[in-house]
């Protein structure tokens, strides 16, 4: 593995971070990766995320400050390096960055031509705008968690990947940015992005309600082509306890797939009955269960049968394809998905370990050119 170089096409886009957890710092990253000049205000006492800040890789590529909100002089700190940004992203419930003294009105004040990333689970309006969630609540009412896991069973619990970072950190940083575009165009004005996590996870599955209007997919779970009913698009357990991922949807890499797996014709010819899927996934299965994983990975490398080795976060750095497009990078002795996506002439790269809060006050205070940056006396509550 080895790192790759370049400032990324956001260089001169500056970010304030307003401190949070999951999606806010998540995005925030990502507009780091890409170049972008992110400052996050951390408060005293963290964020809540209780891991060592050396290890939380979504502070990579930024640089902190410490500043107190409810201290006297805290909101005129970060209306400060509002004043010299370009975006600021704040993760808080509704109305209490307003009551911190620095939300969109009072920022937008300071700066009209400011786009201000507003990330939440709900929203900021709505009968739930006010509740606490979660990644796994907000996936709920948008039918997105419904459709992950087996028939007969509860749904399957995924990580936070599909509503905190999908559906919240991607849709806010697409926002922002567009909003940036807009700001920056003739006649342009900044403005407030509201980004739910329930809209993102809600629009992912997009395609599915399509599907579902059409009468090609069946409103529960393991009974269609992409979500575990079908035989050929699933995973399998090979013989020494590891698993093998099918995705052999079309026509031509399902042959490729039978013959290789040493399927006879009348049961490979079972894809086109959906009364027999069941006898199809019991001899798939029962193939898969005779070889280890490793030899069916060798078995099926080089094909296009669609077939993959599910391999563990610790086994896919080195997984030979990822290795060789330096999927993953090493930095400060951590290794990490690299940057993504890529880019011809403005590659972004892991430039910085993960912000210690606090760490960059004098730093900032000089490249933006603000007031020296300080702990405060915190104001009386």
């Amino acid at each position: 593995m080895t790192a790759t170089t370049g400032n990324g096409p956001l260089g001169g886009v500056r970010v304030v971070e307003l401190a949070g957890i999951g999606p806010g710092p998540y995005a925030a990253m990502l507009l780091a990766d890409l170049g972008a000049d992110v400052v996050r205000v951390d408060r005293p006492g963290g964020a809540g995320l209780g891991i060592d800040p050396a290890y939380d890789l979504t502070n990579r590529n930024k640089r902190s400050v410490l500043v107190d909100l409810k201290a006297d002089n805290g909101p005129a700190t970060v209306l400060d390096l509002v004043e010299r940004a370009d975006i600021l992203i704040e993760g808080y419930r509704p109305g209490v960055a307003e009551r911190l003294g620095v939300g969109p009105r009072a920022c937008l004040a300071r700066n009209p031509k400011l786009v201000y990333g507003r990330m939440t689970g709900w929203g900021q309006e709505g009968p739930l705008a006010s509740r606490a969630g979660h990644d796994i609540t907000y996936i709920a009412v948008t039918g997105t968690l419904s459709m992950i896991g087996a028939p007969g069973e509860p749904p399957t619990v995924p990580a936070n990947l599909l509503g905190d970072y999908a559906g919240g950190s991607l849709y806010l940083v697409v926002g922002v940015l567009a909003a940036l575009h807009h700001a920056r165009a003739e006649g342009g004005t900044g403005q407030v992005v509201d980004a739910a996590i329930t809209d993102g996870a809600a629009h992912l599955a997009t395609m599915i309600h399509g599907m579902l209007a059409a009468g090609a997919w069946q409103d529960r779970r393991g009974a269609n082509l992409l979500d575990g009913g079908c035989p050929f698009y699933g995973t399998y357990e090979t013989a020494d306890g590891g698993h093998m991922a099918v995705g052999a949807l079309e026509q031509r890499f399902y042959d490729e797939f039978t013959r290789l797996l040493g399927l006879d014709p009348d049961t490979a010819a079972a894809r086109h009955d959906p009364a027999r899927w069941d006898e199809l996934r019991a001899a798939v299965a029962a193939r898969f269960r005779t070889r280890g994983r490793a030899e069916w990975t060798a078995l099926f490398e080089g094909t296009d049968a669609c077939v993959a080795p599910v391999l563990s976060l610790r086994e896919a750095p080195d997984h030979p394809h990822l290795a060789a497009r330096g999927t993953f990078t090493a930095h400060g002795g951590l290794t990490q998905p690299a940057p993504a996506p890529r880019f011809s002439a403005t590659p972004g790269s892991v430039r910085r370990p993960p912000a210690t809060p606090g760490a960059d006050a004098d730093e900032v205070a000089r490249d933006w050119d603000v007031p020296r940056i300080r702990p405060t006396d915190r104001r009386p509550s």
